[in-house]
């Protein structure tokens, strides 16, 4: 896995932020095959959940007993899960759905198909539904018997361009036990070049401010650097554009926070992903910390060459 790539369904914040005394909060987890479900499991697990895997879908209802609850269970499930259908899947999706005292939500866990073949030939590994067939052809039918489940789901994550740190960020923002319902922040410099985030909510483009590159003395440097932060702060246009950027991010923020959205990405993006977008998104953070909204700060591409 790579960098960024989750992509939330409209609905309530996470159970596991928001559960009332007694309510029992589950995650299903489920996905295509190689898309990181296991690891997704593992970074669930360091966050306090019960985690258990491929347990038969029949069995789901007897794990989950309202009441005494200590800790927030993880169920992972897909199509080597013993009796697995996806219909049936659904149908116990819908029984534990309508228990009093169970807050369910589904997460699907998902992957560009190039990505799985490559990863599938780096482990020396068989899709399940493959057989003696060319990985493609598993992959091609287990997205046929996924869809619906994917139609399903309250949150969808795509690995293909994420490092399991970046995995375990993402789920820590939507799935975090503790902290209320604050508002996770996530902000990211990012080469247009390269690719949008993603998992960005907001993208914000400052393609339009000087661009140090040009200057032989600044190209080498980064958005990191004083000389080239100087250099762009003196650009006319950055101080009214920084100031409407705040001003129309303030009331927003507040704003999801209390629609009980849990997490969101702040993605600033310029042609070579080192220069401007660094120094924005680094302005944009410190704003943030004097809201006293901590925010967690990446930069994509400051370590890729660009312009």
């Amino acid at each position: 896995m790579k960098k960024n790539g989750a992509k939330p369904k409209p609905g309530p914040a996470a159970a596991t932020t928001t559960a009332a005394a007694g309510t029992a909060p589950v995650l299903l987890v489920t996905g295509v095959s190689g898309a990181g479900k296991s690891s997704a499991l593992k970074a669930l697990e360091d966050l306090g959940y019960e985690a258990v895997d491929n347990l038969p879908v029949s069995l789901i209802g007897r794990l989950v007993t309202p009441g005494d609850f200590p800790r927030p269970i993880a169920v992972g499930v897909d199509i080597r899960t013993r009796d697995f259908d996806a219909q049936g899947f659904l149908a116990e999706l819908d029984r534990l759905s309508g228990r009093a005292g169970v807050a369910v939500r589904l997460l699907f866990m998902d992957c560009d198909d190039q990505v799985l073949v490559r990863r599938y030939a780096e482990t020396r590994r068989r899709h399940p539904l493959a057989d003696d067939r060319p990985v493609s052809d598993g992959l091609k039918r287990e997205r046929a018997m996924m869809a619906s489940v994917l139609a399903r789901a309250d949150l969808r994550i795509d690995t293909s361009e994420m490092a399991l740190a970046d995995l375990k960020r993402a789920l820590q923002g939507h799935f975090r036990i503790e902290g209320g319902s604050e508002l996770a922040l996530f902000v990211t410099s990012f080469s247009y070049r390269l690719g949008l985030p993603r998992d960005a909510d907001l993208v914000f483009d400052v393609r339009f401010l000087n661009n140090p590159h040009y200057d032989r003395a600044l190209r080498p440097l980064t958005g990191l650097d004083p000389a080239v932060g100087r250099f762009i702060a003196a650009d006319s246009k950055f101080k009214p554009f920084f100031a409407n950027l705040t001003r129309f991010l303030e009331p927003l923020l507040a704003a999801y926070a209390a629609e009980g959205k849990s997490y969101l990405t702040i993605a600033v993006g310029c042609t070579g992903g080192r220069h401007r977008s660094v120094f924005v998104a680094e302005r944009l953070a410190r704003w943030l910390a004097g809201l006293g909204r901590a925010a967690r700060l990446g930069h994509r591409d400051l370590d890729k060459s660009g312009v």
